[in-house]
This record gives C-alpha cells, structure tokens and sequence, in this order.
C-alpha cells in the first residue's frame, strides 16, 4: 500500500514551490510526482492550424521528487506523516502519524 495516491492534497516541502498546496495529479516514475501548481515550467509552443492549437507560453507542472511532499493532514492542514492502522474487521488505512487521523 502506498503512502500518497492520485488525488491526496500534499503540501509541497522543499524546493522553489516551498508551501504551495495542490493536489497530486500523477507519478512519474518511481519516485516523482506532479503537484497542481507547483514546479511551474513556462514551454514555447508553435502555431497549428490545423490540429487547432494557438502558438504562445503555456504553463505546465513539472515533476517533483516525492521526498519534498507531504500529504496535509485534514485536520490541522500542516503536512504531515502518513502511516497505517489496521481497523477492527482487518482493513487496512491510511492514518496521520501526528494524530491518527483517517486520511480518505
């Protein structure tokens, strides 16, 4: 079972985008993660008319490496720690180490 999933709200750690709030989007690799509006890169593109697409700068997320994220707790809404408990009929969960709060 993994620590962060796609759609899980991370605080970002480290790194330029220091303290922005977004929510995962997807991995890339092992040990990379994209994060909705942090790692802002700016790529030129060309005009095709025929495909439809307007030529200018468009903004895109880069890739982040999953050590400078952590999930926010929903609580507290600081980042956090993620562990796992095991309920009473054996399920298994995520759970904030702080205060043991089920994370969805």
């Amino acid at each position: 079972m993994n620590k962060l999933k796609r759609g899980d709200r991370v605080v970002v750690i480290a790194g330029n985008s220091k303290g922005t709030v977004g929510k995962l989007l997807s991995f890339s690799g092992d040990d990379r993660v994209v994060v909705e509006g942090a790692n802002l890169k700016v790529k030129h593109v060309k005009p095709n008319p025929r495909a439809g697409v307007e030529g200018g700068l468009i903004k895109k997320e880069g890739a982040l490496h999953i050590s400078n994220v952590a999930i926010q707790n929903p609580v507290t809404g600081k980042p956090d720690r993620v562990g796992f408990k095991q309920l009473n009929d054996g399920q298994w969960v995520r759970v904030c180490k702080s205060n043991q709060e089920q994370i969805n």
